[in-house]
């Protein structure tokens, strides 16, 4: 065509590369005048970028990939490394259908020291898994740290006791530590 190579090259692929027709009839129009090319060259680049955007395929996903245990693995993982906010949410996620999920999260919320939403999901735990021995004692535990409800708290410890009792020592510390308090503020 002449000696506007920046024209060229673009005409060229349309003319003589394999594209749509859309390209060649577009082309067929060019005019001899550089002006008139360059104008068509917009038109033709804005028409391909139009094309070529709405052909581009899309990524969508449906469904969750991962499961709810592996949800609260992950969650366990974050929490693990610290990063409570990215394990509070994968326990959100696990929850729709593990009640364990809601001990993690309370122990989250615990671990943050906003008591009041920590004990909020030991409670929907015990209420959605009600042999959820953990719930009982990390509710008294808290009960303990805040050294309210202890009556109550005696009371869920010997709960998790019947309910599991293979973590005996861990819910006898549980207990020997309320029963401490509650004599040291009689």
């Amino acid at each position: 065509m002449g000696k506007n190579t920046f024209l060229d090259t673009p005409y060229n692929t349309l003319i003589t590369g394999k594209k749509r027709k859309a390209y060649a009839v577009l082309a067929g129009i060019i005019k001899r005048n550089y002006t008139d090319r360059f104008l068509h060259g917009i038109c033709v680049m804005f028409v391909s970028v139009c094309l070529t955007a709405c052909s581009l395929p899309r990524i969508v996903i449906l469904d969750d990939p991962l499961s709810p245990e592996e949800h609260l693995n992950l969650g366990v993982t974050y929490e693990n490394n610290g990063e409570l906010d990215n394990a509070l949410e994968e326990y959100k996620k696990a929850s729709k259908t593990l009640p364990r999920a809601y001990i993690c999260m309370g122990n989250i919320y615990f671990q943050k020291t906003e008591f009041d939403r920590a004990e909020k999901y030991y409670k929907k735990a015990i209420k959605h898994d009600p042999e959820a021995s953990d719930a009982y004692n990390n509710l008294a535990w808290l009960y303990y740290t805040e050294r309210k409800n202890l009556d109550e708290a005696e009371e869920l410890v010997l709960r998790a006791l019947q309910l599991n009792p293979s973590k005996q020592d861990i819910y006898h510390d549980t207990l020997e530590k309320i029963r401490e308090l509650k004599r040291a503020m009689q």
